[in-house]
């Protein structure tokens, strides 16, 4: 009897269709899978630090990773801030230059910077490793208008801010803010504190503008001297009692008015001086020297 060898079946071993897409399928999906993972831990890491970097229960595990990972705040960046200076935000944050950027909670931080004066709303965002981001967004309050004996805050455009009276933000507000007396003030204020902006020593010396005929001017000084200002030539006339004030510093003398109304000339009208007794007449005549003086 003689045997025959059985040829293999090689279609036998073939896979099927179906198997054959599973294994495509397979080869495809994987890197978009390892790509879900590596994201996935991405996510989770941020979103981990984010937590236990932010919220004040974790100040503890803030603390130890801070130590571990002693990554410095190197630039704060901070926007949003007119009315605010900056030195009285980096004071409300409670972080400086070269402190653990981890070791630092960013709810405490917003709560003083929502306490301050001027600000509605503050956003701090930390991009590691050592930046501290911080957004401030502002009340509308830009000047305090007295008219008619009624004083309000009122925003750059001059329209009435609603307030809650001397209360709370409102009373430091009325205290911080320039005051503007007058009927039409609230609309001419916004031009003229811009131009006393580049004035601090004008500015800082006023206690309030007085609007005169709704046309011009008048600025009234905490030592009681009032400077009258020309009508719609504010910056000129500024400019020129600066000039006068480097040659003869005249907002530290006893005067009445400092008149610069006039282009061409400076009106000044002194206080006048007490007169000394006079032992030989208890009434004597009064001084006729002429008060209007130019230095």
């Amino acid at each position: 009897m003689s045997y025959l060898k059985r040829r293999p079946n090689h279609q036998d071993d073939r896979p099927s269709k179906q198997k054959i897409a599973y294994r495509r399928l397979k080869r495809m999906l994987r890197p978009f899978f390892f790509l879900l993972i590596i994201l996935g831990l991405f996510i989770g890491g941020g979103w981990a630090i984010y937590k236990f970097a932010s919220e004040q229960e974790f100040s503890l595990f803030r603390t130890k990773t801070a130590k571990l990972v002693p990554m410095k705040l190197a630039h704060i960046i901070i926007d949003g801030c007119k009315l605010t200076t900056e030195y009285e935000i980096k004071q409300a944050l409670g972080i400086n230059i070269g402190d653990p950027i981890l070791n630092f909670s960013i709810k405490d931080a917003q709560k003083r910077l929502n306490g301050l004066t001027f600000v509605n709303y503050a956003v701090i965002k930390r991009q590691l490793p050592d930046t501290l981001i911080v957004h401030i967004i502002e009340r509308s309050p830009f000047a305090v208008w007295q008219n008619q004996g009624k004083f309000k805050l009122i925003d750059k455009k001059g329209n009435i801010v609603n307030d809650q009276g001397m209360n709370g933000k409102d009373g430091q507000a009325f205290l911080k803010l320039p005051l503007v007396v007058g009927i039409g003030a609230n609309t001419a204020a916004s031009d003229l504190i811009d131009i006393l902006s580049v004035y601090p020593d004008i500015k800082n010396r006023m206690v309030a503008a007085v609007r005169i005929g709704n046309r011009r001017w008048n600025l009234n000084l905490k030592n009681g001297t009032i400077i009258l200002l020309p009508e719609n030539q504010e910056i000129a006339a500024i400019q020129r009692l600066i000039q006068y004030e480097k040659q003869f510093q005249l907002l530290d003398r006893p005067l009445k008015h400092i008149d610069l109304r006039l282009p061409d000339r400076l009106i000044i009208l002194k206080d006048k001086e007490p007169t000394p007794p006079n032992p030989e007449n208890d009434n004597p005549e009064p001084s006729n020297d002429n008060d209007e003086k130019t230095p």
